[in-house]
């Protein structure tokens, strides 16, 4: 038999020896958080996890047993005739469930009858998580980061993905959080990730880098939306050397206003969003800038939010927090155009 047990820390470190990873939970657990590039073939899916644990509880666990075992059965063949009748003899298969490993057990034990060599994560995803995030620290503490710092509105996303663009290594927090990481920064339509899920992302994301070279990334606060940063992570960063990048106050205006264009074609939801900033900003601060929204003066609003709120609450975070601010390097930016972004980033590399 070529079935094995390997422990999470192997999986790391063998990761890209393996044809495929199976991950044999539903569908639901799956969209949480996967292994990179896994493949979802579930051994009981929802409906059917929830209906055997419900006969777990009002019937008894060898009838549950019975039923989940057919229902797996057949579950199990689909996904054969699906997606393993063109594999060749020596496809080499990583499969896994949440921790105890009867699901993936199933499939891989059927696998391995017909030949193929399957490994099984011991303890499941919850075992690799656990391994996963003691890697991330391991990781970040190799890494040579850059920290692109500038108030909002001076084009640092912009600037890494020039940088991206140039062939530097860039980690874009915010683009795998899917949020712009301010109170006014959700993206209407988009969801964030679990934080499971951001966890996987970054992770995938910082073993793709090459520890000679370095990673730039934006001068973020611990938490992006709705997801935290790693705190290993964020410790890494924070001890890493800065970069201050300024843009001319009318560039940001100009450049918010592109950026948060949804903001402009839903006044209401602009007003209802900066009511978040009542308690630090008072009730007075808020009103006037929603009149001014529902005027349609939209610059005079971002202007007052950049000079009265956000510069001011950034750059006492940046002094507090990252130690190599006072020492950053500058990088003046004459205008938020490709070209300029395209300069800066080549002046960085």
């Amino acid at each position: 038999m070529s079935l094995q047990l390997i422990s999470p820390r192997e999986v790391i470190e063998r990761y890209a020896q393996f044809d495929t990873v199976i991950d044999a939970r539903s569908e639901s657990e799956h969209a949480l958080d996967h292994l990179p590039g896994a493949l979802n073939w579930p051994t009981l899916n929802d409906s059917e996890r929830q209906a055997i644990g419900t006969m777990y509880k009002q019937v008894n666990a060898f009838e549950a047993k019975k039923r989940g075992a057919a229902i797996a059965a057949r579950n199990i063949a689909a996904h054969i005739e699906a997606h393993v009748l063109d594999k060749p003899r020596d496809w080499t298969p990583l499969a896994y469930c949440w921790r105890g490993g009867k699901r993936s057990g199933a499939l891989s034990l059927i696998l391995d009858q017909i030949g193929f060599r399957v490994s099984i994560i011991e303890g499941g995803y919850k075992a690799f998580r656990a391994e996963m995030l003691l890697d991330m620290e391991r990781l970040a503490g190799h890494l040579q980061f850059k920290v692109i710092c500038g108030t909002t509105g001076s084009g640092k996303t912009r600037l890494l993905q020039a940088l991206a663009a140039a062939g530097a290594q860039v980690l874009d927090l915010e683009a795998l959080a899917q949020h712009r990481s301010s109170v006014l920064g959700a993206i209407p339509g988009q969801d964030q990730p679990s934080q499971k899920r951001f966890d996987t992302l970054v992770w995938n994301a910082l073993r793709s880098f090459d520890t000679r070279r370095p990673v730039f990334v934006e001068s973020e606060s611990k938490k992006v939306g709705n997801v935290a940063i790693h705190t290993g992570l964020l410790e890494a960063m924070r001890a890493s050397a800065c970069v201050w990048v300024e843009l001319p106050l009318q560039e940001r205006v100009a450049l918010l206003l592109e950026e948060y264009a949804f903001f402009l074609r839903n006044p209401e939801h602009f007003c209802n969003r900066l009511e978040a900033l009542t308690a630090q900003r008072g009730k007075a601060t808020v009103q006037a800038w929603k009149d001014a929204v529902t005027q349609g003066d939209f610059a005079s609003v971002v202007r007052s939010l950049l000079t009265d709120h956000y510069d001011p609450v950034y750059l006492q975070s940046m002094e507090r927090n990252f130690g190599q601010f006072a020492a950053a390097r500058h990088l003046d930016l004459a205008d938020r155009s490709e070209a300029t972004m395209r300069q800066g980033a080549m002046a960085l590399r």
